[in-house]
């Protein structure tokens, strides 16, 4: 708080406080006072009315200035009435409980919004699996129709995406941190997809994935099934090609995932990542893309504290490079 500042704010006080010196010296000439002592108490009513506005002013500017200062350097704003003492002066106080209330009255508005959202989360958790149950049996029924079971995998893919996409904002509750081996977790994906890679006449190739990696195996199945559930929708008409390869380094493993399908173009591919993006493969498909696979993947690896990279050339190749890191533990638990 400036000095400036605070005097314009005391204007009024200033203009009062005149009258006051006014009426003062007038009224000590009407007592017939000598000029030596109306001087004197002119001067020392001046000199105290400034002692007590300096002294206001300095007490005033330290609540404030830090108050400021907090308001200023806090990430969570709403943590700034934790973090200031509580002021000795009247407007300060006002404004301390004004601001308490405020804060106490978030809190209440958050913690009911965080209840809606865990009741909403966990109704949907129980549709899902309600719906899979139906889902399951429908397979069984169909299971010497292909195309049934495809168009049947496609639903249960899409319902197995909303799940995910609910637990992602809450994956730190969901998901377990342990040594996986990779090979199986590839295995898993391959038979999730093996009708769609047999009847499409696409080769799946694996190579140097009996590794052992420190993730969570259903989120890392999750998101190597997008990709590679990615790379069938957009595979070539004849001769498509899905290799997984494994890299053992250092301090970390890598997981390639690629593909010689249709590619991405190159002002796609930044925003491969962003949320409901579809780019031009997913506006010209049949059955029109979400643009929820990849960035679901990119959100649940930054969770796990792995890193996913793409790259990719139109009519060519896409890439997508999974870093699963050996000695960063504290990254996934922090996050």
């Amino acid at each position: 708080m400036k000095l400036s500042t605070y005097l314009k704010d005391k204007l009024y006080a200033f203009i009062i406080f005149i009258i006051y010196i006014i009426i003062l010296i007038l009224f000590l000439i009407a007592l017939k006072l000598s000029s030596s002592i109306i001087i004197f108490i002119t001067v020392f009513s001046i000199v105290i009315f400034f002692v007590i506005l300096f002294f206001d002013y300095f007490r005033k500017r330290k609540f404030y200035s830090e108050l400021l200062d907090k308001l200023n350097t806090l990430d969570k704003k709403y943590l700034l009435i934790e973090m200031v003492l509580e002021p000795n002066f009247l407007e300060g106080k006002i404004l301390y409980d004004v601001l308490d209330e405020v804060n106490k009255n978030e809190h209440d508005l958050i913690s009911n919004l965080k209840n809606k959202q865990e009741d909403f989360k966990e109704y949907i958790e129980l549709w899902i699996h309600e719906v899979k149950l139906p889902l399951a049996s429908l397979t069984l029924i169909n299971r010497k129709d292909k195309n049934t079971l495809r168009e049947l995998k496609r639903i249960e893919d899409d319902v197995e995406q909303i799940l995910y996409y609910v637990r992602c904002e809450n994956a730190n509750n969901d998901y377990l941190i342990k040594e996986w081996n990779l090979d199986t977790i590839i295995k898993n994906v391959a038979l999730r997809n093996k009708d769609d890679l047999l009847a499409l006449g696409i080769d799946f190739e694996v190579d140097n994935c009996n590794l052992k990696v420190l993730t969570d195996s259903k989120w890392l199945e999750f998101i190597i099934n997008q990709i590679v559930s990615n790379s069938i929708k957009y595979k070539k008409d004849k001769g498509s090609v899905i290799e997984i390869n494994g890299e053992d380094f250092e301090d970390y493993v890598t997981i390639t995932i690629y593909d010689n399908g249709k590619g991405i173009s190159k002002s796609d591919l930044p925003r491969v990542f962003n949320k409901t993006f579809t780019g031009n493969n997913g506006r010209t498909l049949s059955s029109k893309s979400t643009g929820m696979g990849l960035y679901l993947c990119k959100e649940l690896c930054n969770k796990l504290g792995h890193k996913i990279e793409i790259d990719s050339k139109v009519d060519e190749y896409t890439k997508v490079t999974i870093t699963i890191y050996k000695k960063d533990f504290y990254n996934v638990t922090k996050k």
